[in-house]
C-alpha cells in the first residue's frame, strides 16, 4: 500500500483522497505501481488546478461575460466533485467559491453599469426630443433641418433602451421631425405662390415704366418712377429665373428717362447758373445794409433787394441753401432790431430781461462754486464737466446782460 498527505492506494489498487467528510474513493488503478497511481490523480489535481487558474485570470482580465464564467465554474465544481483527483479539494472548491463571489459581484457590477448607460441614454434621448420639438416649432428652415438631421445620427449611436420605452421616445422624436418637415414644405409652397405673385407684379410694373420711359413730363413722371420703386421693393422677390430680367428692363426704361431728363436739365443748370450770379450780387448788397444804424432806410433797402430777387429765375438746386442763406441773415438781422427797438419801449419785456439775468447770474455762481469745490477734492474730470457748462451759461448771461443794457437797465 502506497499513500501521500492527501491520498493513498490500497492493497487492491483503489486510489482515495482525504476530504473533510473522510476519504473518498477516486478510482481503481490496475496497470502499474501503487505510486504511479497516486501520480496519476495528483496530475488530475494539478490539471484542475492549473484550469482554476486559467478561469480565474479570465474573470480578471478579460470581459467574459458572467453566464460563461459560471458554466465554466461548474464544469469544474463537478470535476472537484466527483473526487477523481488527489490533492486539496477543499481548497479548490474554496477557490471555485470565491470566484463565484467575483462573478456574482461582477455580474452586479455590470447590471448596475447597465442601469446607469441605459438611463444616461434614456436622459440623452429626452434630451434629443425635447431638442427636436423644439425645433419643430423653428422657421429656421435650414439650420433646424440640419440640427435636426444631425440628431438623427446621435440618436443612431445610442444604445437602446426597453421596448416600450425607446418606442415611446422614438414617436414623438419622429413626430416632431414629421412636424418640421410638414410646416417647412408648407411655408415653401406658400413662398412659391408668392414668389409668383410677385412675378406678375413686377411684370406690370415693368409694362408701366417702360411705357412712361419717352414721357417728357418730367416731375410727375419722376415721382411716379419713385412710386413704382416702392412698389416693386414691396413686391418682395420674383422666382430666380425672373428676377434679374424683369429687374433689367425696368432699371433701363428708369435709365431713358432719366437720360432725357439730365439733358433737358443740363441746359436749365445752364441758365440756373446765370440766375445764381445775379442773386449773388443781390445779397452782397444786402448784406451791405449792415449793421442796422437806420431802421427804416434798412427796411427800405432790404425791401427794394428783395423785389430784385424775386424777379429772377431759380438757381441750381445745391446752391440755393447758401445764398437763400445769406440773403434770411439780413432779413433776421433787421427784424433782430425791430425786436430791439421794440422791447426798449416795452417795460414788461425789459422785466422779464432783468428776471432772465438774475437767474442766469445765480446758475453762475453756482456753477463756480460746484468746480471749486470739485477741484478741492479731485475730481477733475467733473469739475471740468462743469466748466463747458459754465461756459455756455456765461454766454446766455452775457447775452441777456446786453439785452438788458438796450432797455437802459
Amino acid at each position: 500500500m502506497s499513500s501521500d498527505p492527501w491520498g493513498r492506494v490500497d492493497e487492491t489498487g483503489t486510489v482515495y483522497v482525504r476530504t473533510a467528510d473522510g476519504e473518498q474513493v477516486v478510482g481503481s488503478w490496475q496497470a502499474g505501481t501503487p505510486e504511479e497511481a497516486l501520480a496519476y490523480f495528483e496530475r488530475k489535481y494539478e490539471g484542475l488546478v492549473v484550469e482554476i487558474g486559467l478561469l480565474e485570470k479570465r474573470v480578471k482580465t478579460t470581459d467574459l461575460s458572467a453566464k460563461d464564467a459560471q458554466t465554466a465554474i461548474d464544469h469544474i465544481r463537478e470535476q472537484v466533485d466527483a473526487h477523481h483527483a488527489v490533492g486539496d479539494l477543499a481548497a479548490l472548491k474554496e477557490r471555485l467559491n470565491k470566484l463565484v463571489e467575483t462573478v456574482d459581484a461582477r455580474r452586479e457590477e455590470r447590471k448596475q453599469q447597465r442601469a446607469k448607460q441605459s438611463d444616461e441614454a434614456r436622459h440623452a434621448k429626452e434630451e434629443l426630443v425635447a431638442e427636436a420639438e423644439q425645433l419643430a416649432q423653428s422657421d429656421q428652415w435650414r439650420a433646424a433641418g440640419e440640427r435636426l438631421r444631425a440628431l438623427v445620427d446621435t440618436w443612431k449611436g445610442l444604445p437602446r433602451l426597453d421596448r416600450k420605452s425607446d418606442d415611446e421616445l422614438w414617436h414623438r422624436f419622429s413626430h416632431a421631425r414629421s412636424a418640421f418637415s410638414k410646416r417647412r414644405k408648407a411655408h415653401f409652397a406658400s413662398l412659391d405662390a408668392q414668389r409668383e405673385e410677385a412675378r406678375k407684379t413686377k411684370e406690370r410694373l415693368v409694362a408701366e415704366a417702360e411705357s412712361l420711359s419717352a414721357s417728357t413730363d418730367w416731375g410727375p413722371t419722376a415721382a411716379r418712377y419713385r412710386d413704382l420703386m416702392t412698389e416693386w421693393k414691396a413686391a418682395g422677390r420674383a422666382q430666380r429665373e425672373h428676377e434679374d430680367d424683369l429687374w433689367n428692363r425696368f432699371r433701363g426704361a428708369q435709365d431713358v428717362f432719366f437720360a432725357a431728363r439730365s439733358s433737358v436739365f443740363a441746359e436749365r443748370d445752364a441758365e440756373q447758373s446765370e440766375n445764381l450770379k445775379l442773386k449773388e450780387e443781390l445779397a452782397e448788397e444786402a448784406e451791405k445794409i449792415l449793421p442796422v444804424t437806420d431802421l427804416r432806410a434798412a427796411r427800405a433797402a432790404f425791401r427794394s433787394v428783395n423785389e430784385r430777387w424775386e424777379a429772377i429765375g431759380h438757381v441750381p438746386r445745391d446752391a440755393r441753401p447758401k445764398v437763400e442763406g445769406r440773403m434770411h441773415a439780413v432779413e433776421r438781422a433787421i427784424q433782430e432790431a425791430e425786436e430791439a427797438e421794440w422791447r426798449r419801449t416795452n417795460p414788461e419785456a425789459r422785466a422779464r430781461a432783468a428776471g432772465l439775468t438774475g437767474q442766469l447770474q445765480a446758475a453762475v455762481d453756482k456753477l463756480r462754486s460746484q468746480i471749486d469745490q470739485a477741484r478741492a477734492q479731485g475730481n477733475n474730470a467733473k469739475a471740468d464737466k462743469l466748466e463747458r457748462e459754465l461756459e455756455g451759461r456765461q454766454a446766455l448771461l452775457d447775452q441777456a446782460l446786453k439785452g438788458l443794457q438796450e432797455f437802459g437797465g
